[in-house]
């Protein structure tokens, strides 16, 4: 049988194959009124079609923790139960079509309140529904960026307990699998980074200092989140910086420290926090941190990175790389990945009993 295909169980919850769906902001929900941050028809169909499509797990974008921690005005949340409702009719739909409901919790940190991508994503102010930005230390992201404001102990700590509350929220609202969103230059990959944390507190300087922020976060979701439901966390495994960033070596050492406190897989993606870098961009280019860090601990993995074609896939999966891929701009392209991976590599997958002409 195609490895790409075959189920892969954490805890009690069995996702059907290991062709899943990473997060990717859609930019699309309200950003002022009753309805700010929830999900709404756009998102219902874009996740829905990936569902029919044959999806195994499909992880819901970057949800804001709470209204600061968003990416854009745009960009859905958590913190109310107007927002779970409506994610309630996403993930009823997910669970009817065989696909395990995801969802990643996240806070934007410095790099929030900023435009949708295709207006430019620059910073936008409260004119245009902006807010400040927090961080670590008062460093900002690039030159675009304004300078964020330094966060207190006792904020850090409010934060950690919106992550909870999100978790409770989630599970409320039939996700099935949470993701800490840990990677790409958002506050908890700034507070691991020495390149973006330059505090003296219990919160910077060494690892275990620089680490504390983020398995306070896992901790406390860990202890809402129920014991027999996978928990993720999303990493940059490294910078792309000869210098001053986080390593893949950290990324290593990091994981075993995860796994301790309750992590069942860690989703390895790189960059985002050093703008300016060089990133050698080109086929899977990042599954070689996922494998060492599946060679070297005994952590789940998940591979993402122009993963895009099933002999690829299915390679990365069968050379023991990773436990799963994500497939991020080729499921945008074509919701039904799964199903015409199926066919090439003759596994099983879902297909609705509406699509039945299409077998």
């Amino acid at each position: 049988m195609s490895a790409l295909f075959q189920p892969f169980t954490l805890r009690d919850v069995t996702i059907p194959n290991r062709v899943w769906m990473p997060p990717m902001c859609q930019y699309s929900a309200a950003p002022e009124g009753p309805e700010t941050g929830a999900p709404n028809d756009w998102h219902f169909a874009h996740y829905a079609a990936r569902a029919a499509g044959g999806t195994g797990l499909i992880i819901v974008e970057a949800t804001g923790v709470s209204p600061e921690g968003r990416i854009s005005p745009y960009d859905l949340g958590i913190w109310n139960d107007t927002q779970v409702e409506a994610f309630r009719r996403i993930t009823r739909f997910l669970v009817s079509q065989g696909t395990v409901p995801g969802i990643q919790l996240a806070h934007a940190g410095r790099k929030a309140s900023t435009d949708r991508p295709w207006k430019g994503g620059a910073p936008v102010g409260a004119d245009a529904h902006g807010w400040q930005a927090f961080a670590p230390s008062a460093v900002p992201f690039d030159d675009r960026h304004p300078v964020p404001s330094e966060l207190t102990t006792d904020q850090i700590q409010e934060i950690v307990g919106r992550f909870a509350d999100a978790a409770r929220r989630a599970l409320a609202a039939g996700f099935e699998v949470a993701e800490i969103h840990g990677a790409h230059g958002y506050l908890i990959n700034e507070f691991l980074s020495p390149h973006s944390n330059h505090r003296t507190d219990a919160y910077g300087g060494s690892y275990e200092n620089r680490t504390r922020f983020a398995l306070e976060v896992v901790d406390a979701v860990r202890e809402v989140w129920p014991d027999d439901k996978p928990l993720f966390f999303r990493i940059s495994a490294t910078e792309w910086l000869e210098e001053g960033g986080w390593t893949a070596d950290d990324t290593v050492r990091f994981a075993a420290d995860l796994q301790a406190h309750g992590i069942d897989l860690v989703d390895v993606s790189t960059g985002g926090n050093a703008s300016g870098v060089r990133i050698p961009v080109g086929p899977g280019y990042q599954v070689p941190f996922a494998a060492r860090v599946k060679a070297e601990t005994t952590m789940p993995v998940a591979a993402v990175g122009l993963i895009t074609d099933a002999e690829q896939a299915e390679k990365i999966l069968a050379n023991g790389e990773a436990d799963a891929v994500l497939l991020g701009r080729e499921l945008l392209r074509n919701p039904s990945w799964a199903r015409h991976a199926a066919r090439e590599l003759g596994g099983d997958v879902h297909v609705p009993d509406q699509y039945h002409r299409s077998v």
